[in-house]
């Protein structure tokens, strides 16, 4: 039989220590029920998790010049979206439309966005999508654009 270094002797009671640490039943009784209850306080749940804040400012992620992109606000429940160009100084609407926030932290979350045609009407860079379907996962949003015959996935990420 071998015997364990000091060393080695350390490191396996260390993953064994980590291995049981981690399972999901106690190996022996808690002290006291003020000790079990605060326990199972710290450890957070999946019905614990909140549904993503998707208002605020998001930027562009793959646009092919850095100094023109799209870039969406939504704010309430409108979701605004703007070409950008000359690094910001220049702004015009594509996309005005409803914006239905997640009530759950289940990704991804799809959202279908109603047109607003007051907003967009006189705008000759909107799109005139009656509707448009939206995607958040992984900390980005996707949808699809289209001008001048060419259609794009556009991904933002929150500035």
């Amino acid at each position: 039989m071998k015997k364990l270094t000091p060393f080695a002797l350390a490191v396996t009671i260390s993953a064994a220590i980590a291995l049981t640490g981690c399972s999901t039943s106690p190996t022996t009784a808690p002290a006291s029920s003020s000790e079990s209850k605060s326990s199972a306080a710290a450890k957070p749940t999946k019905e614990a998790a909140k549904p993503a804040d998707l208002s605020g400012i998001w930027k562009q992620t793959n646009s092919a010049a850095a100094n023109s992109y799209q870039e969406a606000e939504i704010s309430g429940d409108v979701i605004t979206i703007n070409w950008v160009g000359d690094n910001g100084d220049t702004k015009s609407i594509y996309w005005v439309g409803s914006f239905a926030a997640p009530t759950d932290a289940a990704t991804p979350y799809t959202w279908t966005s109603t047109r607003d045609q007051a907003a967009t009407e006189s705008a000759m860079l909107a799109s005139q999508d009656d509707t448009k379907q939206f995607t958040f996962q992984d900390d980005t949003i996707s949808y699809s654009a289209s001008a001048l015959g060419t259609t794009t996935t556009i991904k933002l990420q929150k500035s």
